[in-house]
């Protein structure tokens, strides 16, 4: 069974850096589609990136782009994401997710198995 547990989340000032990491168990990391999305109070789910099972590239979404950096680590079943010159609009819940075939594509994303998350704070 797919197990995501998401860490790292806090307050941080604007224009500061904060790590999260996405620990996953029950399944083999580097075979799974995995992605970082985020969730503000009001607002729908956004896709912040997605790694290709592949190749372990990342796509980012616009808003992140250039200040975002998400890394696979699939010897420690780990998934990072680096987020740098952090916004008050950054803050959000953040959520990893996984799934064995899918993942992201032209003009969406499915993804099976998903983390309870962790809240990001920036303070302006």
């Amino acid at each position: 069974q797919v197990h995501l547990v998401e860490s790292g989340g806090g307050l941080v000032q604007a224009g500061g850096s904060l790590t999260l990491s996405c620990t996953g168990s029950g399944f083999t990391f580097d075979d799974y589609e995995m992605g970082w999305f985020r969730q503000a109070p009001g607002k729908g789910r956004e896709m912040i990136s997605c790694i290709n099972w592949s190749t372990g590239s990342a796509e980012y979404g616009d808003s992140v782009k250039g200040r975002f950096t998400s890394v696979r680590d699939g010897v420690n079943n780990t998934l990072y994401l680096q987020m740098n010159s952090l916004k008050p609009e950054d803050t959000a819940m953040y959520y990893c997710a996984a799934d064995a075939k899918i993942g992201c594509y032209n003009g969406g994303y499915h993804f099976s198995d998903w983390g309870q998350g962790t809240q990001v704070t920036v303070s302006s």
